[in-house]
Order: C-alpha cells, then sequence, then structure tokens
C-alpha cells in the first residue's frame, strides 16, 4: 500500500493492521506527516503542528507492539485536536492574538480518552476566533483553504479538522459545534461530521452559551466517526451537563438501516433561502432514502421553523459579547465581523437576555414535541457551496457586518435543542464543491442517526473522492 492510500485508509481497517502487526505505527505516522508536511502551509489546516512529539509517540506505541502489549482500539493511529480545545503541552490560541502564547496544563476529558485509547496527537487544527463564524479564517491563522478550490471557505470554526478529513492527514479529526461548526467544515469539504446529543461527549470547560456547544467527529466515512463517539462519549464528572449513559454499540449495530422509519424532509425549514444546486442534490439524497433504503419519506414544514431566526441573531450576539474585555487592548487585531457581533451584543440588557432564553426553551420544546412524529429529519446542511474565504458572506447574498447565519440556518436549531445531528456528503456543484445532507434524529438516539448516514453512504458512497491538491 502506498503512503497516499495509508494516508486516505479509514481507521476501522487501520486499526486490526496494527494490532495484527501489519502495519507499524512509525511507517504509518511517517506517511502522515509527509503528507501533511508536503501540502502544508497551502491548505494551512493547522494551527500548531507537533511533528517530532508524534513520531516519538509512534515509536513507543510500536516498541510496546514489539513487547506483546495489546494496543487500545486507538492504537497507534494519529488524532487531530482543535485549537478551541485545551490540550496539556500544546498551544491553544483559538484563533485569536488575545490568546497568543497559551500553553495549558491540562488534557480535557474526550482527549484524555483519545490518548488513553492509543491515539497519537498530530497538533492543533485552525478555527475562527474564538469559533465565532463559519468561515474558515481567523486574524492569527489567516486563511485555511478548501482542498477541493483553493482560497474558498472550508467551513468553520472547525476548518482544519474538516480540511485534514478531506485532505488525508490520517483518518480521526476533532470538531466542535456551537451552531454547525462541525457540520458545516463537513459540507464544504466533502466529509463526514456528526455533533451527537449534547452531553453525549462531555465538555470541560463546560462551554458558557448556554449548552450550545458540542464536541464531534469529522472523517471520511462514517464508521471511523463512530469509532470516535465509541471513545470519546460517556458521562464526566467535570462536566455537570453530560449524559449519563455510555456509548451504544455504534460500531456493531451501525449497518442496521433505516427501513420502515418515518422520515421527515424539509427543503427550507419553512423560511431558509438555499442556492438552487445545493438543492436540487439535497432533494436527490432525500428521495434516496425512500427509493433506496426503504423509508417512508414525506415532505414537511415544521411549525417551529420560523421561530429559529430571531433566536440564534439575539444569543450569538449576547454570548460573545463577553470577549468585549479584549477590544481595548486587541480590536485592531481581531476579526472585525467578530467585534462587530461583540459590540451587538452589548446593546442587550439582562432583561432581554432572559426573555429571549424563555423564547429559546420554548422553541427547544417545540422541536422534541415534533420529532414524537418522526424519527428523523432531513435538510440541507448548508445553504450554499464554498465561497471565497476572504468574504463573510457568498457575493450572491445579501451582506451583513457580522451575520454569516443566514447561509446557515439550518444547523443552528439542533445546538440549542440538542438533538444528534450529522453530514454527510450528497454530491458536488458543477464547479465541483462538494454539498452535504443533514440527518438529525431525536435527541439521545445518535445511534439511529449514524445507522441512517452508514445506510445513505452504502447507497450513496463517497470516500473514493478525492480533491487534488
Amino acid at each position: 500500500m502506498s503512503n497516499e492510500e495509508l494516508c486516505f485508509t479509514p481507521a476501522v481497517e487501520l486499526a486490526p493492521m496494527i494490532r495484527q502487526r501489519k502495519l507499524s505505527p512509525v511507517e504509518y505516522m511517517r506517511a502522515v506527516l509527509d503528507r501533511i508536511q508536503a501540502l502544508e502551509p497551502r491548505l494551512n489546516a493547522f494551527a500548531t503542528l507537533i511533528a517530532e512529539q508524534a513520531m516519538a509517540d509512534a515509536k513507543a506505541a510500536e516498541a510496546a507492539l514489539m513487547k506483546g502489549e495489546a494496543p487500545g482500539p486507538l492504537g497507534g493511529l494519529t488524532v487531530t485536536i482543535k485549537d478551541l480545545t485545551p490540550t496539556k503541552g500544546i498551544k491553544t490560541e483559538r484563533g485569536s492574538f488575545t490568546q497568543k502564547g497559551v500553553v495549558p496544563d491540562f488534557d480535557v476529558p474526550f482527549v484524555e480518552r483519545l490518548r488513553a485509547a492509543g491515539a497519537i496527537v498530530l497538533g492543533k487544527t485552525t478555527t475562527s476566533e474564538f469559533g465565532w463564524t463559519g468561515v474558515s479564517r481567523s486574524p492569527l491563522t489567516g486563511i485555511t483553504h478548501n482542498p477541493w478550490k483553493h482560497g474558498y471557505n472550508a467551513g468553520a470554526s472547525s476548518a482544519g479538522a474538516g480540511v485534514g478529513a478531506a485532505a488525508g492527514y490520517g483518518a480521526l479529526h476533532q470538531g466542535s459545534d456551537g451552531a454547525g461548526s462541525v457540520r458545516m467544515p463537513a459540507h464544504f469539504c466533502g466529509v463526514f461530521g456528526l455533533k451527537p446529543t449534547y452531553g453525549r461527549i462531555p465538555n470541560y470547560p463546560v462551554s458558557n452559551n448556554d449548552y450550545s456547544s458540542h464536541i464531534g467527529p469529522l472523517t471520511r466515512t462514517v464508521a471511523d466517526g463512530a469509532l470516535m463517539m465509541s471513545v470519546m462519549s460517556g458521562p464526566h464528572p467535570l462536566d455537570h451537563t453530560s449524559c449519563e449513559a455510555g456509548p451504544a454499540d455504534y460500531l456493531g449495530r451501525l449497518r442496521e438501516g433505516v427501513r420502515g422509519k418515518r422520515i421527515a424532509f424539509s427543503p427550507d425549514l419553512g423560511h431558509a433561502r438555499v442556492d438552487p444546486e445545493v438543492a436540487d442534490l439535497v432533494g436527490r439524497a432525500a428521495r434516496a432514502f425512500a427509493g433506496d433504503l426503504g423509508a417512508t419519506v414525506e415532505n414537511v414544514t415544521p411549525a417551529w421553523g420560523r421561530d429559529g431566526p430571531a433566536i440564534i441573531r439575539f444569543l450569538w450576539a449576547a454570548h460573545y459579547s463577553q470577549n468585549a474585555k479584549f477590544l481595548a487592548e486587541f480590536e485592531s487585531r481581531m476579526d472585525p465581523g467578530f467585534v462587530a457581533c461583540i459590540k451587538a451584543g452589548q446593546q442587550h440588557s439582562a432583561a432581554q437576555y432572559q426573555t429571549a432564553r424563555e423564547q429559546k426553551l420554548n422553541y427547544c420544546a417545540a422541536i422534541h414535541r415534533w420529532f414524537g412524529d418522526w424519527d428523523l429529519l432531513l435538510t440541507p446542511t448548508v445553504s450554499v457551496a464554498a465561497f471565497p474565504a476572504d468574504k463573510l458572506m457568498p457575493a450572491h447574498w445579501p451582506q451583513r457586518d457580522w451575520d454569516w447565519v443566514s447561509w446557515a440556518e439550518f444547523s443552528y436549531p439542533f445546538n440549542l435543542s440538542g438533538n444528534p445531528a450529522a453530514t454527510v456528503p450528497c454530491g458536488f456543484t458543477r464547479e465541483g464543491l462538494p454539498v452535504g445532507l443533514q440527518i438529525v434524529g431525536r435527541r439521545f438516539d445518535d445511534l439511529g442517526v449514524l445507522q441512517a448516514a452508514a445506510a445513505f453512504e452504502a447507497a450513496r458512497p463517497w470516500a473514493d473522492k478525492r480533491p487534488v491538491v
């Protein structure tokens, strides 16, 4: 197997090769690092690459294997960690000059679990400043480029993770998602991404945005995402919001399909604008669930859909207004859109915030009641394909000073409600840019979402499609 093939081989195939000593962790690490060093910084997916430490860890893993020690489920495999995530001894700068040079003295729980399972950290992947936007650039690291078209948006805030998955920087990549930041990079980069049920993967420090931030995998295949879920999931005392239940048998039950399930398809949630090419590709994908996969699919317009935009725009600015503390010293070195967002949030009173939060809770309850009649919901992931990453908005959309959410109306509802939601690639535009289908499940039914994603993947495979970079 060539080095390039190794870099694109799924983790569920690599792990047994390593366990059976058919593949050396050092050999695999060398292939992945060679590919990264050949394509970086052109793609600019890494905020910090720790190549020497990663190779030393690979040598240690190989030595343990040769001594007969049993590797963990991820033994000898590589993983990247998003640069919003604290990591012990590795810079965590959050795409911002305000955090430049910060080196935490602890790993968060899911990073501890990845390491304990044998995964070797390659470094920290790029993010927009504090994860505030879905565009793949930050003042600190610049533009992270879409591997399908240089200079174009790769999605954010987990930009580097999405690029790493698409470009063959190993099989496993961690992202986080506060309004779509796992699903948007998956959509723009043509890979799989899952935002699990809120609390399924413990998050520490617990994010100060009213329980909207989720941790999830970005991978080339659904099975690899399920593998990461099986390692990262489960309660943890440092996250008081974490789900009490441990992980389900995500891999073992992945192929059970969706036959007989009731699936709703909403092309616009009753209010969202969607570009015609995106709408066409997503519509075809939704029809495949009925035609090929044996589910019952109905077009719907959820009554709760129209209430989302006002809620998210208020809360998004309000939650980021806490960063006003940085403006006096750093405003000139911060993302101008982020600054505008912060200042918009400063205009809100505490009473207005409480009213908006009450509206959010009612909105979430409406979503959960609605799911009583449906097993799954299908929508576009994002309204547009990739556009130039130096812009906040596509050129053919109304321009805003900070409100990028108008082209991402499908993702944030399920951050607010905590439902599991995945993105699966469903085709390419005429320009050759990927488009994603979103699959949403009832709260706690992460397994059902993974099964639906795996069924679609089997019917419409995508992992063989690689960008030319």
